[in-house]
């Protein structure tokens, strides 16, 4: 009988352990969820989503902006909202996010929702919100975005050495993303997110005159899609013009990126090697439903991809703050 007994209490506390483990990875991984303001905010995602929609109505470019703006925030020490911090030295001053838009358009909601309901929601928040309502308005579908995350404390610009550049190579940009936590399927699917925005010529205007120094253009570009490309950005011209990423559809949403790389119109050189690299141009085939392989629906798995870089290593429960502007800690 003490044997059985003895027996019965070892297999108790291995479940109270397993089940206390599997609370706390789930706690520690994700730590956000859907409805998490129902009852301290309901009528965040609303308030966010007007702010959003008057700023892109008002100027189209905001939306890739924003969205550009959540995936620069998550890459570099979380999605914490640190990218909104001013200061001379901070990410948001750094020369990786030179070209981003729309700080105004979250400062906007985020004084709507501090009248709402006084020092609740976080501006880590608000910006996932905000790129979801961007995807939503040019085309995209939607997603339910986890809650939750509260704000960092620091940002330095000179983290932002570590966001994935114009001219990464596959195997760099596995590892960025791997970094992250994120798959190279995830890879793929969120840089779809150039379906929408532009880049300026100083991007990638390298390509098209003296590629790796060969004095030829990269030849990962379509003889057909160069003379387009000189044409709008030519030699020791307007090094800030700006140029469609997805010919075509700049402000539309959709799997059409991956067509444009497939036929040689892949504007910036790491977009371009998601078809030039096998291990890439694989994924880039199923979204094109490629016969054979495993189709892949760039509508569904853009907001799977969104909702997992959201939840890279957020700050909740106690960790960082919810700050009472987003452009400063408190």
């Amino acid at each position: 009988m003490e044997a059985s007994s003895l027996s019965k209490t070892c297999i108790l506390l291995v479940l109270l352990l397993a089940t206390l483990t599997t609370f706390a990875l789930g706690q520690g991984c994700r730590g956000t969820r859907v409805g998490f303001y129902k009852s301290t905010c309901p009528r965040v995602e609303s308030i966010v989503q007007s702010a959003v929609e008057s700023a892109v109505q008002a100027n189209p470019t905001i939306a890739p902006g924003l969205l550009r703006m959540f995936f620069h925030d998550c890459f570099i020490n979380g999605c914490d909202a640190s990218i909104l911090i001013n200061g001379s030295s901070t990410e948001k001053s750094a020369g990786p996010n030179a070209f981003l838009r729309g700080f105004e358009v979250i400062d906007a909601a985020k004084s709507q929702l501090e009248n709402a309901c006084p020092g609740v929601v976080s501006c880590s928040d608000i910006l996932a919100l905000a790129a979801r309502d961007s995807v939503v308005l040019t085309g995209g579908h939607s997603w339910q975005v986890p809650l939750g995350r509260r704000d960092g404390l620091v940002s330095r610009g000179s983290d932002t050495t570590n966001l994935p550049a114009f001219n990464d190579s596959i195997s760099v940009q596995i590892k960025k993303f791997a970094d992250k936590g994120l798959d190279i399927q995830d890879l793929v699917t969120l840089v779809g997110g150039h379906t929408i925005g532009t880049a300026a010529c100083a991007v990638f205007s390298y390509r098209l005159y003296n590629f790796n120094n060969t004095n030829r253009p990269d030849p990962d570009i379509s003889s057909s899609f160069l003379p387009q490309l000189r044409a709008l950005c030519p030699n020791g011209g307007d090094a800030l013009r700006r140029v469609a990423l997805d010919t075509g559809s700049v402000n539309s949403f959709g799997e059409s990126f991956y067509a444009n790389l497939k036929y040689g119109r892949g504007v910036i050189e790491s977009d371009a090697k998601l078809w030039s690299d096998p291990t890439t141009q694989r994924f880039v085939k199923r979204f094109l439903g490629y016969r054979g392989l495993h189709g892949l629906r760039f509508d569904v798995e853009f907001g799977r991809a969104m909702v997992k870089m959201g939840n890279v290593e957020v700050k909740t429960g106690k960790q960082g703050e919810i700050r009472r502007i987003c452009t400063a800690t408190n």
